[in-house]
């Protein structure tokens, strides 16, 4: 980091400290405690089994948190789910493989959830046909809650309020033990490979590949765009927007609050607060020691779900053993700027086509992180037929 932009944020830390002096509370009140309530309305029961259940998928890692998911009831014991249309990235996931492998992530929390009831969840993706080369109207998933007391409970439950991706540098110098990393590994489902390394080489390999392709999104303007109209600066805009990309906290309240960051600087490859993001983000993949990535043998959008419930299985399992959890998932993306990394991706993987590389991410251990903020599940309840 330049001496300029260290200064830079030790000013911003001290703007922080003056408007505490001046407002009052105004560091304890920066939370955004109204987008966090879907984490402990988790934690509630209620007659019916599907909103149990679903108010731990809402919970699924997503694409920038787009939450796309929209929930339809249907009779007793059934549930449509479908692709909210305008929450898609077409910039970045022209062909929302990003935001199906999403839904992946939904439906395997919403399996796990049921089972703890002594439901069995009935699950048929794609009822109408797989849509392409996007997704549209016709459903992702038809569900059926059936009582089984034969069903065993996942031993990931306990983990899904307590799963987080985690945007932090890891500890540099503890690298995940490779029995530990096989553990991992073992707990997917069938139609998906999951795969780790702590091998030096390609870690080192993997830690390139990923900072460049960071790189050429951020640098591509209109995928760096995707991203900054998608960003909620500061408390009020988080709390009335719980989606997409939340800057937040009592140093970039004060940023913001005097004009040091606004979506325009964010935009702007020559501003400071451009340059600070992009100065966290090499740090954090710098101190990176380990990667794991989930393959499928092929494309298709049953694939793409099979890759997500793999996807957060994994993370629970990591949740479970204390490592954290960060998606890198740029080099994966099919804009025409990222051909050569994704290529680049796969050769350095040994993936051969058909067969797909879905997933990437950075794990390693690192300090607790606050959760993501959420809708409430009754912004994504559609309603209810006969």
């Amino acid at each position: 980091m330049s001496g300029n932009r260290r200064k830079f944020l030790i000013a911003a830390g001290g703007a922080g400290l003056a408007l505490v002096g001046v407002g009052g509370a105004f560091v304890a009140t920066r939370r955004p405690s109204r987008g966090l309530r879907a984490w402990a309305q988790a934690e509630t029961t209620t007659s019916d089994v599907r909103l149990d259940a679903f108010r731990r998928a809402i919970l699924a890692p997503n694409p920038h948190n787009r939450q796309p998911w929209q929930i339809r009831l249907v009779g007793d014991d059934t549930a449509i789910i479908t692709c909210d249309l305008e929450r898609r990235l077409p910039q970045t996931d022209p062909f929302d493989r990003q935001i199906t492998i999403g839904f992946g992530c939904f439906l395997e929390l919403a399996r796990i959830a049921a089972a703890e009831r002594g439901y069995r969840m009935d699950m048929t993706v794609f009822p109408d046909g797989e849509p392409q080369p996007r997704l549209n109207s016709t459903p992702i998933a038809r569900l059926k809650f059936v009582a089984d007391a034969s069903v065993p409970k996942d031993p990931l439950f306990s983990a899904i309020v307590r799963r987080r991706s985690s945007k932090v540098a890891f500890e540099q110098q503890r690298s995940v033990d490779p029995a530990v990393l096989a553990g991992l590994t073992n707990v997917g489902i069938a139609g998906a490979l999951s795969q780790a390394t702590s091998d030096p080489a390609l870690v080192s390999d993997l830690r390139s590949l990923t900072w460049r392709a960071w790189m050429i999104e951020a640098g591509t303007a209109h995928t760096w765009m995707e991203s900054v109209d998608l960003m909620r600066i500061g408390r009020a805009e988080i709390e009335a927007n719980p989606d997409g990309i939340a800057l937040g906290g009592a140093i970039i309240e004060a940023l913001a609050v005097t004009g040091q960051v606004t979506r325009v600087k964010l935009a702007d490859p020559n501003a400071s607060a451009f340059k600070m993001g992009v100065d966290r983000y090499r740090s954090m993949l710098e101190r990176t020691s380990s990667y794991l990535w989930i393959s499928t043998p092929a494309n298709t959008r049953a694939d793409q779900v099979a890759a997500g419930r793999a996807y957060v299985r994994l993370n629970l399992a990591a949740t479970a053993e204390g490592i954290a959890v960060h998606p890198v998932s740029q080099a994966l993306q099919e804009f025409p700027e990222m051909a050569g990394e994704l290529d680049d991706l796969h050769r350095r993987l040994g993936i051969v086509a058909p067969a797909r590389v879905q997933m990437l991410a950075r794990i390693g251990y690192a300090a607790a992180v606050e959760p993501t903020v959420r809708w409430p599940l009754d912004a994504k309840v559609l309603g209810s037929s006969a």
